[in-house]
């Protein structure tokens, strides 16, 4: 098993610098961002298209660091209808499938998007609770009209480049848990699409990420660790659908999200919120999480990502470093 970081909470550093972290904190794999709703300094796109060379000494840099590139992240909506977000996403998925396989990586992350919720429509639109028949025809012009010709389309170009598509089972998006990740894989036939097991959005849905890694066996590719803590006195008043998050002043400068979106900001006391690997659920957890992940693929890469607003970038990481490290040791894996 390879348990590395992924790199976006670092984007400040260099690449060279950014790996010298990674092994400081006995970190020995990297998830590189290649395009979506964040950039992608880390990684040089049109040098690693162009040349062989280019290439090549890339992938050195990682060797020299005792680091592996264990897979490219490229987040995003590719079925958004706004025609300055979806088409842009789509084509960094498409390039970075192209990239994997030019680096010999063999897994790309990204998420299933979702689409308007009618033919024409502008607006993305995300169906949960499906009581009204209104809400079902949604989901069929989603499913049938948008998401089934895209993934079938993805599915083809990952398996003629030997990579596999790992989709985060993220809300706001078609695929948010695993009912809707095996419909995705039955209604596009697909060999090359399965789960990036991220358990952090899996907990605030009630979700058991263990229990998820069993029922999906061969369909987890990849794995996130990052963690959610659960604050159970505010769940109390607003449930694990919190929907108290505000717009950030514009001279604050907004992180942008492709097109006119940019990132919301958190309530002050949400219901529920991602912290670093061990401050939301113990060792115990952490440890059958990967051995469940073992007993799907022993190889398996499994990335921090750091969103734990009360540390740093690095702090951030190293403790969660410490607690990733100390569970794969109680693991055994």
């Amino acid at each position: 098993m390879k348990l590395g970081a992924y790199t976006a909470c670092l984007h400040d550093r260099s690449l060279d610098e950014t790996l010298k972290i990674l092994g400081e904190l006995g970190l020995t794999g990297a998830e590189i961002n290649a395009g979506g709703f964040v950039p992608a300094p880390h990684l040089p796109i049109d040098d690693l298209l162009g040349s062989a060379g280019a290439r090549e000494d890339y992938l050195g840099r990682f060797a020299q660091a005792g680091i592996a590139l264990t897979g490219l992240n490229v987040n995003g909506n590719p079925l958004n209808p706004d025609p300055a977000v979806g088409p842009r996403h789509a084509a960094d998925l498409h390039r970075a499938i192209e990239i994997a396989a030019l680096l010999g990586v063999d897994r790309v992350v990204t998420m299933s998007g979702a689409p308007a919720g009618e033919p024409g429509g502008g607006v993305v639109s995300w169906v949960v609770n499906p009581w009204d028949s209104q809400y079902l025809d949604q989901l069929d012009h989603q499913w049938n009209d948008v998401a089934v010709p895209f993934w079938t389309d993805i599915d083809a170009r990952a398996r003629d480049a030997g990579v596999k598509v790992c989709l985060e089972m993220h809300p706001q998006n078609l695929v948010f848990n695993p009912a809707t990740l095996r419909r995705l894989v039955e209604r596009t036939g697909a060999t090359h699409i399965g789960a990036e097991l991220d358990p952090s959005h899996l907990f605030w849905q009630g979700m058991d990420p263990v229990a998820v890694v069993e029922h999906l066996g061969e369909l987890v590719f990849h794995a996130a660790a990052k963690d959610t803590r659960i604050n159970a006195e505010n769940v109390k008043l607003y449930g694990v659908l919190d929907d108290r998050f505000t717009r950030w002043p514009a001279d604050q400068h907004p992180v942008g999200l492709g097109g006119r979106n940019t990132l919301n900001r958190w309530p002050e006391d949400p219901a529920w919120e991602f912290v670093a690997v061990g401050r939301g659920h113990d060792q115990d957890f952490w440890a059958r999480f990967l051995r469940a992940l073992a007993a799907v693929d022993p190889g398996m890469a499994v990335n921090i990502e750091h969103e734990d607003r009360e540390f740093d970038q690095v702090e951030g990481l190293r403790l969660a470093a410490e607690n990733l490290l100390a569970a794969a040791r109680a693991a055994g894996v």
